[in-house]
């Protein structure tokens, strides 16, 4: 009986004592976190960071020189090739009535897209909601028109990442499958919950498809999408006119950006957090992800900060072409593997920069179950959400059976409303917020390191 007693005593002692460490987290990050102006210069002072682009490169040599005045053990640039595309000039478009009237909409190219003729495209338009209605069309009623892809994100769905998951294949093989009946080009509906003026860009693929049979593909902002969805209601004769003057360059050279606190017992166990530092250009990349990359760098700062130090190897790393080919996720595993370093643990933050509400796990049972046991340790501040799903696309392919992958959940309802779109500036990003997610990710960090896996241990 006393020792059962002396085990339950150690137990709670243990929980206080991580209660302790968890409350100087928070404390560090509310009252003297970096994210925040990190991502100010980030934003403001580099910009939007399209991979290859001079606004890439610039964020790669200053995320490094930050990271080396933060003191870490080691911080270096790992060489990857990047894609390199160039929107040009901005866009233009109308939807045209009837010869000389005509109504403006707002649109964006595609990222990956081809360029209009240097006249600009007009055709008729042909509205679909899904690739088997463009298939019971067929190339007698698409040849020669404009494909029209109008499914909206489903509102009813509370979490947004599903609406948009629900979607986002119209715009990412749109071109691909319109090409197969003769179209000429491709209009996606933004990807957005909210009914505004600001198209959104995204990755577009073409497949195998040659590129002398290639088609321009641009998004409209929801509101146009009502527009031409309610006319072509009442004239299916109306034609769209847009013009865009984007290139697909060489790949280039660009980096992930790496910094390291090596581990004072296990030092050959690694413990990765991230996020990619590249951008879309029409905003500067706030929530997406630059935000993710400040709060990455502040893990490590704030665990300095709070006296910790840890037993395993951690790592930030800042991952390049996430948004337009996951080159840098890729190349980062590839020579994981290839030198055999263990990743135990990998958490992403690339979901924006509202208040921190939890994570995703990629984790077998053994672990999932240990890391459900910390739960009360996070309640204090309010984060109640840890549930098995997806983690991150840049860290996704380190998984293997054996290492258990996170993604920070923070609350989704208004991400999409900035996501790739001219919206997503630092103006829009909630100081408190951002440091809350920078503390929540240290404290997870902070337990993964003391504890290590479960399935280490006989549960």
């Amino acid at each position: 009986m006393r020792f059962i007693i002396l085990i339950l005593f150690t137990l709670n002692l243990t929980a206080q004592n991580d209660a302790q460490v968890i409350s100087e987290i928070y404390k560090n990050s509310l009252l003297n976190g970096k994210s925040y102006d990190w991502l100010d210069y980030l934003s403001n002072e580099i910009g939007g960071r399209l991979s290859g682009s001079v606004n890439a490169e610039r964020a790669v040599k200053w995320t490094k020189s930050e990271m080396e005045l933060m003191g870490l053990d080691s911080v270096w640039l790992q060489p990857v090739m990047v894609p390199k595309w160039v929107r040009g000039a901005p866009e233009f478009a109308y939807i045209e009535r009837a010869p000389g009237i005509t109504t403006n909409v707002n649109i964006c190219a595609l990222g990956g897209s081809v360029s209009t003729p240097l006249a600009g495209l007009k055709a008729q338009v042909i509205e679909v909601q899904s690739f088997e209605q463009l298939e019971k069309l067929g190339k007698d009623n698409i040849n020669g028109k404009i494909v029209f892809y109008n499914r909206p994100m489903d509102p009813t769905l509370i979490d947004t990442f599903k609406s948009y998951g629900g979607c986002v294949n119209q715009r990412y093989e749109g071109a691909v499958n319109a090409i197969k009946y003769g179209a000429v080009g491709v209009i996606v509906r933004s990807m957005n919950l909210a009914i505004d003026d600001l198209p959104h860009t995204g990755s577009m693929t073409y497949g195998n498809v040659p590129v002398s049979q290639r088609i321009p593909s641009a998004a409209i902002s929801t509101k146009d999408a009502e527009i031409l969805s309610e006319m072509l209601k009442i004239n299916k004769e109306i034609k769209f006119y847009f013009k865009q003057n984007c290139k697909q360059m060489d790949d280039v050279l660009s980096h992930n950006v790496i910094g390291e606190i090596s581990g004072s017992e296990f030092p050959d166990e690694y413990i990765l957090v991230g996020g990619h530092l590249d951008s879309w250009d029409l905003g500067d990349g706030s929530h997406d992800d630059g935000a993710g990359c400040v709060q990455s760098m502040d893990v490590l700062r704030l665990l300095k900060l709070s006296g910790i130090k840890p037993k395993r190897s951690i790592r930030v790393v800042l991952f390049m072409n996430e948004e337009n080919g996951l080159r840098g996720g890729r190349k980062y595993a590839e020579e994981a593997f290839r030198k055999g370093e263990n990743h135990i643990f990998a958490l992403e933050s690339d979901a924006g920069a509202f208040t921190p509400r939890g994570f995703y796990f990629e984790a077998d049972e053994n672990n999932f179950a240990q890391i459900q046991s910390w739960k009360e340790l996070f309640k204090p501040y309010l984060i109640h959400f840890f549930e098995l799903g997806g983690s991150g696309a840049d860290i996704g392919p380190l998984k293997t059976k054996n290492n258990v992958l996170s993604g920070l959940k923070p609350d989704s309802q208004r991400y999409f409303d900035h996501h790739h779109s001219s919206s997503d500036v630092f103006e829009n990003i909630h100081k408190r917020e951002l440091e809350l997610g920078a503390a929540t990710m240290t404290a997870l960090i902070f337990l993964i390191d003391k504890y290590g896996l479960a399935s280490k241990i006989k549960l």
